[in-house]
């Protein structure tokens, strides 16, 4: 791997375009195309700033030597699995929703469920401050997903007077719900791909 693959490698573990790591490093976006396309070197002091964004040492952007231990490295796995956390979390909280409105159907049988829901979003945000790199693309996706599900239901079942459930109770909710919630997916998905570019 030489350092064109090491820049390229580091940026996308950052989950970064190439026009954030030129912004972060006052370049411009064509100056780092060049570099991971083998067309041209960066400048030393460039090399030190882009080491210390990526938390890397000097001696790994040049030559490819890694320290035995590198903190950034424990901070990103432990981001990782926060993120992933925070997934599980919110749909763990959304199935107990279920389950509850199910057997009791009460509103105060899902407040539980949405604490459960609130622990993954915190663990969303941990992440995000701990780690040094960005959720992936399904992750955001998914959390955004399953965290309006609910919502969305509540509202719609609100607006057509069925009560106030965690998922639609009869065919009209239903359907209004689906109409809705696909409209909030797609919605979510092209703002998460364009926010993301």
């Amino acid at each position: 791997m030489n350092i064109a693959d090491r820049i390229q490698s580091l940026r996308k573990m950052k989950g970064i375009s190439q026009e954030e790591l030129a912004d972060k490093i006052g370049v411009s976006r064509q100056a780092v195309s060049k570099w991971e396309n083998e067309q041209s070197i960066p400048d030393l002091d460039k090399v030190i700033i882009m080491s210390e964004y990526f938390g890397v040492t000097t001696d790994y952007m040049l030559k490819g030597i890694e320290p035995s231990k590198q903190l950034g490295n424990k901070n990103f796995n432990t981001g990782q699995i926060l993120y992933i956390a925070s997934t599980a979390f919110l749909a763990i909280g959304l199935l107990c929703a279920f389950g509850g409105w199910y057997s009791e159907q009460s509103a105060e049988s899902i407040w539980g469920s949405m604490i459960i829901q609130v622990v993954g979003v915190v663990a969303y945000f941990i992440g995000k401050l701990i780690s040094q790199s960005k959720a992936p693309f399904i992750i955001n996706w998914l959390n955004i997903i399953i965290a309006l599900f609910m919502p969305i239901s509540l509202i719609v079942t609100f607006f057509f007077k069925r009560g106030v459930a965690p998922y639609p109770t009869d065919i009209y909710s239903g359907f209004a719900f689906a109409v809705v919630y696909i409209i909030m997916i797609l919605l979510s998905f092209f703002a998460l791909k364009k926010r993301s570019k």
